[in-house]
């Protein structure tokens, strides 16, 4: 890898620890962490960035293994010129890809505006709508207008969100391409209202997960045909904490890493666990899961980088 990196007004560091920056607290160095100052300094960048250098923007790490060995090239971690939450006087809200989806969901709500399904979900924006986030039925697609994004060559584009192909936690962004805004339709509701339904659904939420432990959120998606799209025809009979707790897998353990008691779809850093615990504990009941009922689950949190040497 060259060097030398493009001048920036942000801020540029060398081999940067990354396990602080997740919510597992797992993981090794980046070669280079930058930290553009707003769009314009992040177009730049990758304009003059070195083609064969790769780069992976990163969020706030809610849904993310860092490997022990590290992430070679760039990682990209959008801050605060990138966090804003603008309602516009037509209803829309547009909200930068570093805001917190917990932040867009309140700040939509007092302007009488519905986001709430964003309240509960752990993340930034850039990330709910790379994965097509959602819960209690409603997801992303359903409120997403357009995103804008910079592409590798510098360039910035704005995409309409059927451009995105969102699917179940999928979508289909240009590769390379990072986001930095998303608009969202968010229909009328009246801010007492909205404000009440967030706080069901925290409650919710906090009786049923371990929001108190380390853990990056669902560890598999739903197998596949029980996705909990929220459509109609959608069946909600299988969800995989449920095929993991049948597998005899709630409370599982290797090394540090821990199947949560409390929920066992959520995979979690019990006090030491190393990356490679987490992911060998997630492949040990995939396998597991495989061998009791015949499905196969799939990740839904992200692993990048390499193994420790």
């Amino acid at each position: 890898m060259p060097s030398e990196l493009p001048d920036t007004r942000g801020r540029l560091t060398p081999n940067r620890a990354l396990a602080d920056l997740t919510w597992l607290r797992v993981g090794g160095p980046a070669d280079w962490l930058f930290q553009p100052a707003d769009r314009e300094d992040l177009a730049a960048f990758l304009c003059d960035l070195d083609p064969s250098v790769p780069v992976f923007a990163m969020g706030v790490g809610s849904n993310l293994i860092v490997r022990d060995g590290g992430v070679r090239g760039v990682v990209i971690r959008l801050g605060r010129g990138f966090n804003g939450i603008d309602i516009a006087p037509d209803g829309r809200v547009i909200a930068g890809a570093a805001a917190l989806d917990s932040h867009v969901a309140r700040k939509a709500a007092q302007a009488g505006r519905d986001l709430t399904f964003l309240r509960t979900i752990p993340g930034a924006i850039g990330g709910a709508v790379r994965m097509n986030a959602g819960c209690y039925g409603a997801y992303v697609a359903d409120a997403l207008r357009e995103v804008t994004v910079i592409h590798r060559d510098g360039r910035t584009e704005t995409l309409a969100a059927a451009a995105l192909d969102l699917a179940y936690r999928s979508s289909r962004l240009p590769e390379s391409a990072v986001i930095v805004e998303a608009v969202f339709d968010a229909p009328e509701g009246d801010p007492v209202a909205l404000e009440a339904r967030m706080e069901e659904q925290i409650a919710k939420r906090d009786a049923s997960q371990p929001t108190r432990d380390r853990t990056a959120g669902s560890t598999f998606r739903n197998p596949v045909g029980f996705s909990s799209t929220g459509r109609a025809d959608d069946s909600h009979e299988l969800k995989a904490w449920k095929v993991i707790d049948e597998a005899g897998m709630r409370g599982a353990r290797l090394g540090g890493a821990v199947m949560n008691d409390k929920h066992p779809n959520f995979l979690t850093n019990a006090g030491n666990a190393t990356a490679a615990d987490l992911e060998a504990l997630g492949e040990k009941v995939r396998k597991r899961v495989y061998e009791h009922s015949g499905l196969t689950l799939e990740w839904e949190i992200m692993r990048i980088g390499q193994p420790s040497a």
